[in-house]
């Protein structure tokens, strides 16, 4: 049976990144490395150590050159750093400790599907900055275009993830009151019915 191969065009900091995520790649069937062709790639693949000011703007280069949504492979990254990325186009990130050629294909495929992927122990993280994001725009603009706060996002994102109320409750140290309330209060200010829609318009928002 055929695959569908992902066109990707690598990008990396130093020569010796570029040959060894290549070679790698290279030997994996679902992936088409380019050859300096971005304009051909489904998804671009940045290989870097940490995403100070000149990564940025070797990143922000690549974004407004109209490349496509990005793979970031780094060795040291923090939430602040991992929001700038995703400005930049670069919704899938892979510790280079954790990018076994497997794992590295996987998110590629992620990224190239319209997906995302963020290391789990960063994620708490980034909904807060989303959250906080959100309600600097809200106090801007008199507008929130999420219409959640971070605790509203941290409780839909544990639905999501199958938990009960009373297993929210006791992640979040909240009662179980507190976590039917918080979800109440969203369904009732977005007209939504049932937790599953809730969760699907986070979702949509990009939020979880």
């Amino acid at each position: 049976m055929s695959v569908d191969r992902i066109a990707v065009d690598l990008r990396a900091w130093d020569p010796i990144s570029h040959a060894g995520v290549a070679s790698q790649l290279r030997l994996r069937p679902e992936i088409r490395l380019l050859d300096r062709d971005p304009e051909a790639a489904s998804v671009v693949v940045a290989v870097v150590d940490a995403v100070d000011d000149e990564v940025l703007g070797m990143l922000r280069q690549i974004h407004r050159a109209g490349s496509p949504r990005g793979v970031l492979v780094v060795t040291l990254i923090d939430e602040n750093q991992l929001v700038k990325a995703a400005e930049c186009g670069f919704v899938g990130v892979v510790r280079r400790s954790e990018a076994s050629p497997a794992k590295l294909v996987e998110v590629i495929g992620a990224v190239a599907r319209g997906e995302g992927y963020v290391p789990a122990d960063l994620l708490g993280g980034l909904l807060v900055q989303v959250g906080r994001f959100q309600g600097e725009r809200t106090n801007a603009h008199g507008l929130n275009l999420s219409r959640l706060n971070a605790r509203e996002i941290e409780v839909l994102r544990l639905v999501a993830e199958g938990c009960s109320t009373a297993d929210i409750a006791l992640k979040l140290a909240y009662s179980d009151r507190t976590i039917k309330n918080i979800l109440h209060s969203v369904m009732t200010r977005l007209n939504l019915r049932t937790r599953s829609q809730a969760v699907a318009y986070a979702m949509r928002q990009g939020l979880i």
